[in-house]
């Protein structure tokens, strides 16, 4: 309910009175947004229009973004660096320093800030023009142990 506004207009037309709502609503499940939609549509026929989403994201849903690109870049680093341990016959260690050189974000256009008008846009290419990238370089220095002798490891 706290993400969703109605504003209703009640008026007299000759000897008939007409009310007109609007409903805002705020979905963060794009197939929420659509099975709701498609129940207005059917339950209330041609008297509801609805109108295309407007996307956007919320700070919190940045700030997510931009700390799961940055676990994953620092999980990559490690995958990489057990990959070239292995080739030289080493072990990887813990981490002796992670640092974030790096972070990049595109997309996630509001519609009114694109050159056509939002109404003649698909809703494919409304989403693709909404859609939040990121990308982050790390640095990692790791420690590297040697490979014990299998025949210390018998005794």
């Amino acid at each position: 309910e706290e993400n969703m506004t109605v504003t209703e207009d009640f008026s007299r037309v000759e000897n008939t009175y007409q009310m007109e709502a609007e409903v805002c609503i705020i979905f963060s499940d794009f197939g929420k947004m659509q099975n709701v939609c498609n129940l207005l549509i059917e339950k209330l026929g041609t008297s509801v229009t609805v109108s295309p989403p407007h996307f956007y994201h919320t700070p919190e849903a940045i700030d997510t973004l931009r700390r799961q690109v940055c676990v994953a870049a620092v999980g990559n680093t490690r995958r990489k660096a057990q990959e070239v341990c292995r080739l030289f016959g080493q072990s990887l260690g813990k981490p002796l320093l992670i640092r974030e050189e790096e972070t990049k974000e595109w997309g996630g256009h509001i519609d009114s800030q694109l050159p056509n008008s939002p109404d003649s846009l698909t809703l494919q290419e409304r989403i693709q023009n909404a859609t939040a990238y990121a990308s982050c370089r790390v640095f990692a220095v790791f420690e590297i142990k040697g490979k014990e002798n299998r025949r210390n490891k018998l005794l």
